[in-house]
Protein backbone atom coordinates (compact mmCIF):
# COMPACT_ATOMS: atom_id res chain seq x y z
CA UNK A 1 0.00 0.00 0.00
CA UNK A 2 1.40 3.31 -0.61
CA UNK A 3 2.15 6.07 1.56
CA UNK A 4 -0.22 8.54 2.20
CA UNK A 5 1.68 12.02 0.48
CA UNK A 6 -1.85 14.02 1.20
CA UNK A 7 -2.20 13.14 4.96
CA UNK A 8 -6.02 12.37 3.79
CA UNK A 9 -6.54 9.83 6.66
CA UNK A 10 -5.02 12.28 9.09
CA UNK A 11 -7.29 14.96 8.11
CA UNK A 12 -10.66 12.73 7.76
CA UNK A 13 -9.89 11.80 11.86
CA UNK A 14 -9.10 15.50 12.43
CA UNK A 15 -12.29 16.36 10.82
CA UNK A 16 -14.31 13.48 12.64
CA UNK A 17 -12.66 14.18 16.11
CA UNK A 18 -13.69 17.87 15.93
CA UNK A 19 -17.07 17.03 14.61
CA UNK A 20 -17.63 14.24 17.14
CA UNK A 21 -16.57 16.65 20.13
CA UNK A 22 -19.06 19.14 19.27
CA UNK A 23 -22.16 19.16 22.25
CA UNK A 24 -24.50 21.43 19.64
CA UNK A 25 -24.99 23.02 16.59
CA UNK A 26 -25.25 26.88 15.96
CA UNK A 27 -28.24 27.06 17.33
CA UNK A 28 -31.52 30.40 16.22
CA UNK A 29 -28.97 32.11 15.19
CA UNK A 30 -27.14 30.82 12.33
CA UNK A 31 -30.69 28.44 11.42
CA UNK A 32 -32.10 32.25 10.97
CA UNK A 33 -29.77 33.32 8.73
CA UNK A 34 -30.11 30.20 6.45
CA UNK A 35 -33.97 29.36 6.59
CA UNK A 36 -37.19 30.96 6.42
CA UNK A 37 -39.73 31.15 9.49
CA UNK A 38 -41.79 29.25 7.63
CA UNK A 39 -39.19 26.47 6.63
CA UNK A 40 -38.16 26.16 10.34
CA UNK A 41 -41.66 25.77 11.47
CA UNK A 42 -41.35 22.29 9.23
CA UNK A 43 -38.56 21.18 11.76
CA UNK A 44 -38.14 20.10 15.34
CA UNK A 45 -36.62 22.58 17.43
CA UNK A 46 -33.98 20.30 18.29
CA UNK A 47 -32.81 20.12 14.80
CA UNK A 48 -32.47 24.17 14.85
CA UNK A 49 -30.35 24.14 17.55
CA UNK A 50 -28.26 21.60 15.65
CA UNK A 51 -28.22 24.23 12.70
CA UNK A 52 -24.26 23.43 10.89
CA UNK A 53 -25.03 24.24 7.34
CA UNK A 54 -23.60 27.14 5.51
CA UNK A 55 -26.90 27.54 3.10
CA UNK A 56 -29.90 26.29 2.06
CA UNK A 57 -29.62 24.10 -1.08
CA UNK A 58 -33.31 22.35 -0.08
CA UNK A 59 -34.66 25.92 -1.49
CA UNK A 60 -33.09 25.61 -4.55
CA UNK A 61 -33.11 21.53 -5.37
CA UNK A 62 -36.58 21.84 -6.80
CA UNK A 63 -37.28 18.97 -5.41
CA UNK A 64 -40.49 17.19 -6.83
CA UNK A 65 -42.99 14.60 -5.58
CA UNK A 66 -42.13 11.26 -5.73
CA UNK A 67 -38.18 12.01 -5.59
CA UNK A 68 -35.26 10.11 -3.76
CA UNK A 69 -32.86 13.01 -2.73
CA UNK A 70 -29.63 11.80 -0.69
CA UNK A 71 -28.37 14.62 1.81
CA UNK A 72 -24.91 14.33 1.94
CA UNK A 73 -23.47 15.52 5.57
CA UNK A 74 -26.68 15.55 6.86
CA UNK A 75 -26.24 16.61 9.94
CA UNK A 76 -29.15 17.28 13.13
CA UNK A 77 -31.32 16.59 9.91
CA UNK A 78 -32.68 20.40 8.64
CA UNK A 79 -31.82 19.59 5.11
CA UNK A 80 -33.24 16.17 5.35
CA UNK A 81 -36.50 16.63 6.96
CA UNK A 82 -37.45 19.67 4.95
CA UNK A 83 -36.29 17.16 2.10
CA UNK A 84 -38.72 14.68 2.83
CA UNK A 85 -41.69 17.01 3.42
CA UNK A 86 -40.96 18.56 -0.47
CA UNK A 87 -40.91 14.69 -1.48
CA UNK A 88 -43.74 13.80 0.04
CA UNK A 89 -44.37 10.05 1.66
CA UNK A 90 -44.21 8.87 -1.99
CA UNK A 91 -40.16 9.73 -2.27
CA UNK A 92 -37.65 9.07 -0.60
CA UNK A 93 -35.22 11.41 1.78
CA UNK A 94 -31.91 9.73 2.54
CA UNK A 95 -29.34 11.34 5.34
CA UNK A 96 -25.89 10.09 4.89
CA UNK A 97 -23.35 10.95 8.07
CA UNK A 98 -19.82 10.30 9.29
CA UNK A 99 -20.96 10.07 12.42
CA UNK A 100 -23.44 7.48 14.02
CA UNK A 101 -24.51 9.54 16.75
CA UNK A 102 -25.27 12.28 14.63
CA UNK A 103 -27.35 9.87 11.97
CA UNK A 104 -29.38 8.98 15.31
CA UNK A 105 -29.81 12.13 16.52
CA UNK A 106 -31.41 12.64 13.13
CA UNK A 107 -33.43 9.87 12.90
CA UNK A 108 -34.95 11.34 16.31
CA UNK A 109 -35.43 14.86 14.87
CA UNK A 110 -37.18 13.23 11.57
CA UNK A 111 -39.65 10.94 13.65
CA UNK A 112 -40.59 13.94 15.89
CA UNK A 113 -41.34 16.16 12.56
CA UNK A 114 -43.60 13.08 11.50
CA UNK A 115 -41.47 12.14 7.99
CA UNK A 116 -39.20 8.76 9.32
CA UNK A 117 -42.16 6.72 6.84
CA UNK A 118 -40.03 8.04 4.07
CA UNK A 119 -36.50 9.30 6.20
CA UNK A 120 -33.35 7.32 6.19
CA UNK A 121 -30.60 7.78 8.03
CA UNK A 122 -26.72 6.10 7.09
CA UNK A 123 -23.90 6.14 8.39
CA UNK A 124 -21.20 6.66 5.94
CA UNK A 125 -18.48 8.46 3.96
CA UNK A 126 -19.26 11.20 1.45
CA UNK A 127 -15.96 9.36 -0.64
CA UNK A 128 -17.78 5.76 -0.11
CA UNK A 129 -21.66 6.49 0.10
CA UNK A 130 -23.40 3.20 0.77
CA UNK A 131 -25.70 3.03 -1.67
CA UNK A 132 -26.10 1.27 -5.17
CA UNK A 133 -25.47 2.88 -8.36
CA UNK A 134 -28.22 5.52 -10.19
CA UNK A 135 -30.45 5.17 -6.90
CA UNK A 136 -31.18 8.62 -6.16
CA UNK A 137 -32.63 11.42 -8.15
CA UNK A 138 -31.03 14.44 -6.57
CA UNK A 139 -28.31 14.89 -4.15
CA UNK A 140 -28.04 17.80 -1.74
CA UNK A 141 -25.21 18.82 0.87
CA UNK A 142 -25.06 21.68 3.02
CA UNK A 143 -21.21 22.61 4.07
CA UNK A 144 -19.59 19.79 3.90
CA UNK A 145 -17.67 18.96 0.64
CA UNK A 146 -15.50 21.40 1.89
CA UNK A 147 -14.50 19.08 4.76
CA UNK A 148 -13.18 16.28 2.18
CA UNK A 149 -9.44 15.79 1.62
CA UNK A 150 -10.66 13.89 -1.52
CA UNK A 151 -13.11 16.10 -3.44
CA UNK A 152 -12.65 14.35 -6.71
CA UNK A 153 -13.62 11.15 -5.27
CA UNK A 154 -16.38 12.42 -3.23
CA UNK A 155 -17.78 13.92 -6.21
CA UNK A 156 -17.21 10.82 -8.08
CA UNK A 157 -19.33 8.89 -5.52
CA UNK A 158 -22.31 11.58 -5.94
CA UNK A 159 -22.59 11.20 -9.36
CA UNK A 160 -22.40 7.17 -9.27
CA UNK A 161 -25.29 7.30 -6.86
CA UNK A 162 -27.70 9.82 -9.22
CA UNK A 163 -30.18 8.21 -12.06
CA UNK A 164 -29.40 9.45 -15.78
CA UNK A 165 -30.37 12.90 -15.45
CA UNK A 166 -29.84 13.43 -11.97
CA UNK A 167 -29.01 16.53 -10.03
CA UNK A 168 -26.53 18.25 -7.39
CA UNK A 169 -27.58 21.38 -5.26
CA UNK A 170 -24.47 22.09 -2.72
CA UNK A 171 -24.08 25.04 -0.67
CA UNK A 172 -20.59 24.97 0.45
CA UNK A 173 -17.63 26.96 1.45
CA UNK A 174 -14.73 27.70 -1.29
CA UNK A 175 -11.44 29.48 -0.93
CA UNK A 176 -10.15 31.75 -3.61
CA UNK A 177 -6.06 31.76 -4.43
CA UNK A 178 -3.65 29.69 -2.18
CA UNK A 179 -3.84 29.71 1.70
CA UNK A 180 -0.53 30.52 3.80
CA UNK A 181 0.86 26.88 4.20
CA UNK A 182 0.35 27.53 8.19
CA UNK A 183 -3.12 27.35 7.73
CA UNK A 184 -3.47 24.84 4.88
CA UNK A 185 -1.06 22.07 6.40
CA UNK A 186 -3.31 23.04 10.04
CA UNK A 187 -5.55 19.83 10.56
CA UNK A 188 -7.75 22.37 12.83
CA UNK A 189 -8.69 24.82 9.77
CA UNK A 190 -9.35 21.15 7.68
CA UNK A 191 -12.09 20.53 10.30
CA UNK A 192 -13.20 24.28 10.62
Amino acid sequence: MGRDLMFQDEIKDSVRQAYAAISTGGGEMVARRLYSTDELSEVPAAAVEWALGVGNPVRYALLHPGEAVLDIGSGGGIDTILAARRVGSGGKAIGLDILEEMSERARRHAAEAGVQGWTEFLQGEMEHIPLPDKSVDIAISNGVLNLSARKSRALAEIFRVLRPGGRICMADLTVEGELPPEVANDQSAWAG
